[in-house]
């Protein structure tokens, strides 16, 4: 077990030299909101795919507490707020939208901007996707899920995407944003354009925002 969490650590911290090589910017998020919102019951009766949304970009706050409640520590061993086999959290959460594209650093709860590029025509193929404020692209590292078989990485990447998104759900039913779970999204455009590593998969997106007329 020791040696399995020492090799998860080995590659989260290579991951994170691989990301800092490449950012042109790091962005420090305010703190997030961690009490208060909507009941919990009350949040799962209003959770609900919304595909209509308004062009109003979200602010900092907006963001830092809607990654936090997705994928941020929660405990001082750096467990998250969703679960993961084995703790390898083998996520990074890629952020795209109109004035660039970043990659979520739970460690020091920041934005590290990789791009000045407006890439939303690429996270997906439905018409609303490259107009709406944000869009996540989850990306699972095959590398990080140490002594995993090779079968069982892909299974364990859709299961550990299930409790990201459900959060995102509840986060952006507490606090009136619209938001969809989309699986139509082209990988194979994603990895070039997000410039991902051979172990790293583009698994799913979703998109987030104030919701349209």
């Amino acid at each position: 077990m020791q040696k399995n969490v020492l090799g998860s650590l080995a590659f989260i911290f290579l991951s994170l030299v691989s990301l800092s090589a490449q950012e042109i910017e790091k962005i420090p998020l305010p703190e997030p909101q961690r009490t208060g919102g909507m009941p919990l019951l009350e949040a799962l009766n209003n959770r609900q795919s919304q595909r209509n949304y308004s062009s109003q970009a979200l602010d900092e706050q907006v963001i830092s507490s809607l990654l936090w409640a997705a994928y941020g520590i929660n405990r001082e061993d750096g467990r998250r707020t969703a679960p993961s086999a084995v703790n390898w959290q083998p996520f990074d959460l890629y952020l795209i939208m109109a004035d660039g594209w970043y990659v979520y650093e739970p460690r020091e709860h920041a934005l590290l901007k990789m791009g000045n590029q407006d890439l939303r025509k690429h996270a997906g193929s439905q018409d609303f996707v490259s107009a709406a404020p944000l869009n996540l692209i989850f990306v699972s590292d095959y590398d990080r899920m140490t002594g995993a078989d090779p079968e069982i990485l892909e299974y364990n990447s859709g299961r550990d995407v299930g409790f990201i998104s459900q959060n995102v759900y509840l986060f952006c039913a507490s606090e009136g944003l619209a938001t969809v779970v989309r699986g139509l999204i082209d990988k194979d455009a994603l990895r070039e354009v997000l410039r991902l590593r051979p172990s790293q998969h583009a698994v799913l997106g979703q998109t987030v925002g104030y919701p349209g007329q």
